[in-house]
């Protein structure tokens, strides 16, 4: 027995079939495997015949003929959900306990109500003014949280570069930053004028690296603020391990340029009206121009003449 093309060794049918059952295995695009297709499916056909000699071309017995096929649906329902809001990040490390940081977009700067997670992603106008909070949580009182460095890249990737920085090693970097004053020192409010990374992504992820200290001690990270990148980095002695937590980095987003047909059927609207105006000025000036010539031209043709005299 064989397939309508068993030139190729893998459409042997004696590879997986035994002596009482015939098992074949038959791609879709190989073994003489046929397509067909009705409205609704995508039909692929094969056939099993039976031969006296391996290679023979024709035949004049009877033969066993063994048609069969395989149909796939042309369309199909498929679906795939996924949230885009980046989830609190919650830690334990030794002698501050379980802390949890929670980095939120909020509509204004009152800081009342955060953006709700199923608006994601966030869509901004360039030069809007983005708000944003990141909270730290925890049972340890007498704890202050300290955000070290923020960055922008086009994708939640803490190892992606280049980025764009928004403060680094506690110093300010764009120049429309504003600090907001918190509500306590387990807060950090900030704000910055909403921008695109240049080229065809139109996405931003904003993260951050932060940490939590014991308040009031000066010799945490905390309490030293903005260091500038060639001051030497401060040491961790034995102390510093407990009175200071590691750094965590905490992401959000993504945000990205709002880009409405709204927005686009006004340009164009503007657009056709300043044509619609170009043309009317345009048309009334040739027609004064017309009107002129037109005149000119019939004044042209007035001829005088003197009158006859008439013999008395």
């Amino acid at each position: 027995m064989q397939l309508n093309d068993p030139s190729n060794t893998a459409c042997s049918l004696q590879r997986h079939s035994n002596s009482t059952h015939i098992i074949a295995i038959i791609p879709l695009n190989a073994c003489g495997t046929q397509i067909e297709e009705d409205e609704e499916n995508l039909i692929f056909k094969n056939e099993i015949t039976t031969l006296d000699n391996p290679g023979d071309l024709i035949t004049r017995k009877h033969q066993l003929e063994v048609q069969f096929y395989c149909q796939y649906p042309k369309q199909g329902n498929v679906s795939l959900s996924f949230v885009a809001h980046r989830k609190n990040i919650t830690v334990w490390e030794k002698g501050f306990g379980t802390f949890t940081y929670q980095f939120e977009f909020y509509p204004n700067n009152q800081f009342q109500t955060m953006i709700d997670p199923a608006a994601y992603p966030l869509e901004y106008d360039i030069g809007n003014r983005i708000y944003m909070k990141i909270k730290a949580t925890s049972s340890v009182n007498n704890t202050q949280l300290f955000v070290e460095s923020c960055r922008a890249a086009p994708y939640d990737n803490p190892n992606y570069r280049p980025t764009y920085s928004i403060f680094e090693n506690g110093c300010q970097m764009d120049p429309t930053l504003q600090i907001h004053s918190p509500a306590d020192q387990k807060e950090f409010k900030f704000s910055m004028e909403a921008f695109k990374f240049i080229g065809m992504i139109n996405q931003v992820y904003i993260s951050c690296s932060v940490m939590m200290c014991e308040a009031g001690n000066s010799d945490t990270r905390c309490s030293k603020g903005c260091i500038n990148s060639t001051s030497t980095s401060p040491s961790r002695s034995k102390r510093e391990a407990v009175i200071q937590s590691a750094s965590h980095f905490v992401s959000q987003g993504p945000l990205r340029l709002r880009r409405s047909a709204e927005s686009v059927r006004a340009t164009a609207t503007n657009l056709n009206l300043n044509l619609v105006f170009i043309a009317g000025c345009v048309l009334a000036a040739v027609g004064m121009v017309c009107g002129v010539v037109m005149y000119r031209a019939k004044v042209s043709k007035v001829k005088y003449q003197p009158l006859p005299t008439f013999e008395s």
